[in-house]
């Protein structure tokens, strides 16, 4: 049996093919901006997991390390280090900020940590080269996606690092890459003055009447106070198996009096208080332009059917059925769309590496892309259908 549908490709297959190319082009930015959505929650899912940590310990009254600003001392770990259930404990600081190197900089988020190997809470997870920070100073960490080397020099604030290990997918809630260098040293970052406010605080502790004092030491010792930093943003807690995480965090809470959050609360503050604001308006863009794809879809698929009424009107003529040539209309649509997902699901799967943020694409999404490209298409051949065969044959000839 002939196909009406596939002779009619073949008659005009130059124009159906860039008409299905243009489409996935579109169908292709549809799955990047679901893909997008997903990468902001990933991201932030990414930032727990990188923790290690089962437990957060930070300030009370306040959300966390990651929502907003959290400061506590920085001795804090060694009680909660002798609390039931407690396996390991680990000081952390976070400070996102421009790392410069090689004449350039790279925003990042600079994450303090203590020197040790893998499982301690805080440090990188797995390195794809080089090793862990060892030493007290002057060693860093980055994540691939700064594009730093092995051996380079990079410099945070006064001080100049070599990068002495790569690890990958370690992100801050909003994407930024990681970069781990020794606590001690982020803690003196964090709190840095410039030379000038440096000279102008000691002048000003000389003159306080309080401090200027005929006591030995005494101005000296303020005076180092002030250019010290003794405090982490917070503690990451891992437990021992077999403890649930609620009951060691009430336990912590009520004994330390500081705020203590589960992966389960920290999440919710990432996803639901950090990143929601960002997801909605990804998501309310996705709707809309999934709103105007389905327009245009339905307007090429109309605009080819009446481009060709005469052909319809002749085939009519000729004693054609309607039944035959609906399904022309439709298997020509069903095809369009199908051109132009898997178009589209090449082109978003090609530049999604070249974005700055992760963009996660999942099977599933592409599976309901396709059905819901199907569906459209469907419902734009009826209305066709509906066009073509309410055409009059002689008016279609003759005009």
């Amino acid at each position: 049996m002939i196909s009406l549908a596939g002779r009619d490709i073949l008659h005009s297959w130059g124009k159906f093919v860039f008409t299905g190319v243009g489409l996935g082009l579109l169908i292709g930015v549809t799955l990047s901006m679901a893909g997008i959505y997903r990468g902001m929650v990933e991201d932030a899912k990414v930032l727990l997991d990188n923790s290690g940590a089962d437990l957060w310990v930070v300030q009370q009254d306040t959300l966390g390390p990651y929502a907003e600003s959290s400061t506590i001392p920085d001795d804090v770990y060694r009680s909660i280090l002798g609390m039931e259930g407690v396996e390991r404990v680990s000081n952390v600081t976070y400070l996102t900020m421009q790392v410069r190197h090689d004449g350039g900089d790279v925003r990042a988020m600079v994450v303090g940590v203590v020197p040790g190997g893998p499982g301690e809470p805080g440090q990188p997870i797995f390195l794809v080269a080089g090793r862990h920070i060892t030493r007290s100073h002057y060693e860093a960490v980055a994540d691939v996606k700064t594009g730093f080397r092995l051996g380079q020099q990079i410099v945070i604030r006064r001080n100049v690092y070599t990068v002495v290990g790569l690890t990958r997918r370690t992100v801050s809630s909003g994407g930024d890459p990681m970069v781990f260098i020794p606590l001690k040293d982020a803690q003196e970052a964090q709190f840095l003055k410039d030379n000038d406010a440096i000279v102008r605080s000691r002048q000003r502790a000389a003159q306080n009447p309080a401090f200027n004092r005929p006591i030995p030491g005494l101005l000296d010792a303020v005076i180092a106070s002030q250019s010290t930093n003794s405090n982490v943003n917070a503690v990451l807690v891992s437990l021992v198996p077999g403890h649930v995480p609620i009951e060691v965090a009430k336990s912590i809470q009520r004994w330390s009096r500081y705020q203590v959050y589960t992966r389960a609360q920290m999440e919710e503050i990432l996803i639901e208080k950090l990143v929601a604001t960002s997801a909605r308006q990804i998501g309310m863009f996705l709707v809309i332009l999934s709103v105007v794809s389905a327009a245009i879809v339905a307007f090429i698929i109309y605009t080819l059917t009446m481009g060709k009424i005469r052909e319809i009107a002749v085939l009519k003529l000729i004693g054609t059925r309607n039944r035959t040539i609906a399904s022309m209309i439709l298997q020509q649509a069903l095809g369009l769309g199908l051109i132009g997902f898997v178009v589209g699901k090449i082109s978003a799967t090609l530049w999604a590496p070249i974005f700055p943020k992760y963009v996660l694409l999942l099977p599933e999404d592409a599976v309901r892309g396709l059905i819901a490209v199907m569906i459209i298409c469907s419902l734009a051949s009826v209305m066709a259908i509906r066009a073509a065969l309410k055409v009059d044959p002689a008016e279609a000839i003759g005009g």
